[in-house]
């Protein structure tokens, strides 16, 4: 059985990040969707927990894919689950300057585990966590970013869409 992994923040998942993971799972035996418990580049606005409930929600159509939590260097999160592939999405240069060194530092690290990149579809290659967290902040309307979940999560937390006041995720 092959298994690859998709590391990620998913803070929130996109409909990005569920088009990558869902062509993925059509392309490995197994998908280990790994959401990393407390980034370092970045506070979280939602808790590992509603991060990891959003994409069992939005995925749970796809019996090849598992989610869970890591706290470690993502290749030893690869070895744990003898994944020998690493998916990630791109979408814009930006992303393919970030990947190309995350690459090189994790091939230095653990050279038998492969990335692979999909090319998000032209339908969400704009969409982003932080922007879709911007655009509910105003009030805006994200249904068609996020997964239905996330979009009911948004609209409890800036219920008046009033940016720097949100109701906490945990309450």
């Amino acid at each position: 059985m092959i298994t690859a992994i998709c590391p990620g923040s998913y803070d929130p998942v996109t409909n990005g990040h569920v088009d990558v993971i869902k062509r993925a799972a059509a392309i490995f035996d197994r998908i280990v969707i790994g959401v990393v418990r407390d980034p370092t580049h970045k506070q979280t606005l939602f808790s590992v927990e509603e991060r990891v409930a959003f994409l069992e929600d939005a995925l749970g159509s796809c019996e090849n894919v598992v989610v869970d939590v890591f706290s470690e260097l993502v290749v030893d999160f690869a070895r744990k689950h003898d994944a020998t592939t690493m998916v990630k999405g791109l979408r814009v240069i930006s992303d393919f300057e970030w990947e190309f060194q995350m690459n090189h530092l994790n091939r230095q690290l653990a050279p038998e585990i492969e990335t692979l990149y999909v090319m998000s579809s032209p339908l969400y290659s704009f969409v982003s966590s932080s922007g879709v967290k911007e655009i509910a902040s105003f009030g805006g309307k994200v249904d068609e970013l996020v997964p239905a979940a996330v979009a009911r999560r948004f609209t409890e937390i800036y219920p008046d869409g009033r940016p720097g006041a949100p109701v906490s995720p945990s309450e």
